[in-house]
């Protein structure tokens, strides 16, 4: 599942454990796919109602801007909004 496939659900708390999961998986899937040699990877996806209120998102960590890197992507409709951000951090 990507954060494209929620395009017709409805938010049901019941069910966004699972769809994070799901998201995760897929992502780290894809990312390892990608065969890069001694990096690790860290997926964090949030799901929730959408409500019409805002929401913020951050991180902060201590990386090599040479060679770490991250990613992110957002999802919403009438019911539901999701991000994903996806964390590369290079094992010296």
């Amino acid at each position: 599942m990507v954060l494209a496939q929620l395009a017709n659900v409805k938010y049901h708390a019941d069910n966004t454990s699972t769809w994070t999961r799901e998201i995760a998986d897929d992502i780290k899937m894809k990312l390892k796919e990608l065969a890069l040699e001694r990096y690790k990877f860290v997926v964090q996806v949030v799901i929730g109602e959408q409500r019409g209120e805002g929401v913020k998102m951050g991180s902060r960590c201590f990386w090599d801007p040479n060679t770490d890197a991250s990613a992110s992507a957002e999802f919403s409709n009438e019911s539901v909004f999701a991000v994903a951000v996806a964390f590369g951090v290079y094992l010296y």
